[in-house]
């Protein structure tokens, strides 16, 4: 029996493939893989581009009409023109206006007062707690990448509410169920585009696999640091975050707190198996002190 030897200049012979290893470093990073999906779609999200929104919001209106979504009635508070407030279980797409006054920002106008706008939609979260926390398995992961609220199996327990970094879901007080975007899934099964993305007359709310609007978003935030837009960042791009990256993220020109949005989320599911490991090791220690303690004791002596 001989031993195969490397060509010179070859360098060291390869480690032998892990099918298995690789297969589970995939799944890993791929939302959909890991949730069963083995043979699907690209993962399909959203890139909203905040710079160029106008605040018109018919996102906002092609999102109700498509999704047949019930008006709630509009919040006239004479603070803002924002009148919906924030995301809920009848607004599945907001545009936030954020109004401030004397800013000294890059696009602040004469009087140094600006208008950042921002459509903000539910973040299809790698790493989605509403989905971990769900009793029933109402929530569910397409094979797009998406997480969807099944209406006939959620039973309005309100877990997902809690869980949720963003508070974006939310429960009807129609009918009592949790309800959030869905992106369209129904759409994405026939190959449209959904409908907030299709109304954007300004290409702020991007659509397309996720992958490549990274890079889109990437290029992007270049073009404006080169163009004196220094503010300009990218919010939820990043898979190492604390949901493994957002299926739908933002282009932001300032902290994501002036937007009313959590600078460093983290899914509150995150840790749970590190926790559980923990609890487990610890219960084993103490079962295996109890047992040496009993085999240490000897019989009394009469």
């Amino acid at each position: 029996m001989t031993t195969p030897t490397t060509p010179a200049g070859a360098g060291p012979a390869s480690a032998p493939a892990d099918p298995l290893g690789d297969l589970l470093a995939a799944a890993d990073l791929d939302p959909a893989q890991r949730a069963g999906h083995v043979d699907h779609p690209p993962r399909m999200g959203f890139f909203t581009d905040t710079s160029v929104c106008i605040g018109c919001k018919a996102c906002e209106v092609a999102c109700k009409e498509w999704n047949a979504i019930p008006e709630d009635g509009l919040m006239l508070t004479g603070m803002s023109y924002d009148n919906t407030g924030s995301l809920g279980a009848s607004t599945w797409r907001h545009v936030a206006f954020v109004e401030q006054a004397g800013s000294s920002g890059e696009a602040a106008g004469g009087d140094g007062s600006r208008w950042l706008m921002s459509s903000d939609v539910c973040k299809h979260c790698s790493q989605a707690a509403c989905l971990d926390v769900c009793p029933t398995g109402a929530l569910m992961r397409t094979e797009f990448g998406t997480v969807v609220v099944q209406d006939d199996i959620c039973n309005g327990c309100g877990y997902c509410v809690a869980a949720c970094p963003f508070g974006v879901i939310a429960r009807s007080d129609a009918d009592g169920g949790a309800h959030k975007c869905t992106l369209c899934y129904d759409r994405l099964g026939d190959g449209l585009t959904p409908a907030c993305a299709q109304a954007c007359p300004t290409e702020s709310i991007q659509f397309g696999p996720v992958d490549d609007l990274r890079q889109r978003a990437r290029q992007r935030v270049t073009a404006l640091h080169d163009s004196g837009v220094a503010s300009a960042r990218l919010y939820l791009d990043d898979p190492a975050d604390g949901i493994g990256g957002g299926g739908a993220f933002f282009l932001l020109l300032d902290e994501p707190e002036v937007y009313g949005l959590p600078p460093d989320p983290v899914v509150t599911t995150r840790d749970l198996p590190r926790m559980w490991r923990h609890v487990a090791t610890a219960g084993g220690a103490l079962a295996l002190a109890a047992l040496v303690a009993c085999l240490g004791r000897t019989e009394p002596t009469l």
